[in-house]
């Protein structure tokens, strides 16, 4: 059961990666961007954290069936 959380979480963690923008597009963020200097939007932060917590979240998952093994 633990192994089946664990893959799934880890799919989701490579899905959740490929799904988030590049930060460094170039010149084309001097034009479309507002906030240059700003604090990031709230689905970008939304998004960070859930990138953060299911990271801990799989590095927890590896440890534990580390040790079960």
């Amino acid at each position: 059961m633990l192994k089946v959380i664990w893959v799934i979480l880890s799919i989701s963690l490579i899905g959740l990666i490929f799904l988030r923008t590049p930060q460094n597009q170039g010149l084309a963020s001097f034009s479309t961007k507002s906030n240059l200097l700003g604090s990031p939007s709230s689905a970008e932060q939304f998004l960070n954290n859930l990138t953060v917590i299911l990271m801990i979240g799989y590095f927890l998952f590896a440890i534990l069936l580390n040790f079960l093994n």
